[in-house]
């Protein structure tokens, strides 16, 4: 006699091998596919200064002395001279100073996106599966 995984399990049989002694256990094989996240690849970005010389003619000033005028004097002038304590008259010489100022400007942003693709991918396996076929002896 011989049974098969497709024939209808009858509990009392279970019974009846414990009490003979009797037991065997089937194993089957499942298949479980998941996923694992890896790192594929890597974006790098390397950002660099690169030194640029510059230059350019800016116009100044500078006041330089250039000898003594002697003018007759005029209708507003009174005529007084203010010495000073040495005696020396002071004549301011003035001279525009140059003021560069270099500061950080942005010119642009760089936005790096990265997209994640779905697809799927056939997964193939062998999987074993224990079948149990019960053979009587016409002794037994």
């Amino acid at each position: 006699m011989s049974t098969s995984p497709s024939e209808p399990h009858d509990p009392s049989e279970d019974e009846r091998r414990q009490e003979s002694g009797a037991e065997i256990v089937r194993h089957e094989e499942e298949l479980e596919v998941g996923v694992e996240t890896h790192e594929y690849g890597a974006v790098s970005i390397d950002k660099r200064v690169h030194h640029e010389h510059v230059s350019d003619v800016v116009p100044r000033a500078v006041e330089h002395f250039d000898g003594v005028e002697r003018t007759p004097p005029g209708e507003a002038d009174s005529g007084e001279v203010e010495f000073l304590a040495d005696g020396s008259i002071s004549i301011p010489i003035i001279e525009e100073e140059l003021v560069i100022e270099k500061r950080a400007v942005v010119r642009e942003r760089i936005v790096i996106r990265k997209r994640t693709e779905s697809r799927d991918e056939r997964v193939d396996a062998t999987l074993r599966k224990e079948r149990v076929d019960v053979d009587l002896d016409d002794s037994a």
